[in-house]
C-alpha cells in the first residue's frame, strides 16, 4: 500500500472511531436516534462476539439484545481516555456472553468436537488488536512526558512502588513525586483523548 493510500487508510480508521465516540457520547444522554446509529454501527462485530462464544445463533441473538439493553444503561460511564468505544463495547459483549455461557452449567449446546472452539482460552483476535493499539498509544504519549513523571508513572504504577518508594530512589519529597505523577497523568489523559477518541 502507498504512503498516501495507508495515509488516507489512517484518516478514515480515524474518523469512524471519532464517529463512534460521538455517537456514544450522544447515548449517554439518552440520544434514541444516535442509539440506533451506535445499532448500525457495531451490531455485526459484536455480535460476532456474543456468536463466538455463546456457540448459536438463536442464543448469540438473545445475548446481543442484553448487551444492548447494558449499554443504554451504561454508556455514560464509557471514559474516552481509558478505552477507545469499540473495545469497551467489545468488552461488555464479551463479558455478558461469557456470563450467558457460564449460566448454561451442564448443558452443552454443542457437541465436543466443537467445545475446543467456543471455549478457546486465546485472545480474541480483534479485543488483542485494539488493546495492541490502545498500548502504542498509551506508549507514545509516554514518551512525551518529561522524564521525572513518565519514570514516576512507570515506578508507581507498572513497577507496583508506593509514592514514599518512588520519592526515595528519586531523592525528593513525597509531596514531589506525587505533583510529577498528578501533572504526567492529566497529561496523558489529554494525549489519548486527542491521539483517536
Amino acid at each position: 500500500m502507498s504512503v498516501v493510500g495507508r495515509n488516507n487508510a489512517v484518516s478514515a480508521s480515524s474518523l469512524a472511531r471519532s464517529h463512534l465516540a460521538t455517537t456514544l457520547i450522544a447515548v449517554a444522554r439518552e440520544d434514541k436516534d444516535a442509539f440506533k446509529e451506535l445499532y448500525r454501527l457495531t451490531s455485526v462485530k459484536l455480535f460476532g462476539i456474543c456468536l463466538r462464544i455463546c456457540g448459536d445463533h438463536e442464543s448469540a441473538e438473545d445475548v446481543l439484545h442484553e448487551v444492548y439493553l447494558i449499554i443504554w444503561r451504561r454508556a455514560g460511564s464509557w471514559q474516552p481516555g481509558i478505552a477507545s468505544p469499540i473495545s469497551w463495547l467489545a468488552v461488555i459483549a464479551r463479558n455478558r456472553s461469557i456470563d450467558w455461557r457460564r449460566a448454561q452449567g451442564a448443558r452443552p449446546t454443542s457437541s465436543i468436537e466443537e467445545a475446543s472452539k467456543i471455549f478457546d482460552s486465546r485472545p480474541d483476535p480483534e479485543i488483542a488488536l485494539i488493546a495492541n493499539d490502545e498500548s502504542r498509544r498509551l506508549i507514545k504519549c509516554l514518551e512525551k512526558l518529561d522524564v521525572r513523571s513518565r519514570t514516576a508513572i512507570c515506578t508507581a504504577f507498572l513497577d507496583g512502588l508506593s509514592y514514599a518508594e518512588v520519592a526515595d530512589s528519586a531523592g525528593v519529597p513525597v509531596n514531589t513525586v506525587k505533583s510529577w505523577i498528578r501533572r504526567g497523568l492529566r497529561q496523558l489523559q489529554i494525549c489519548l483523548s486527542v491521539n483517536h477518541i
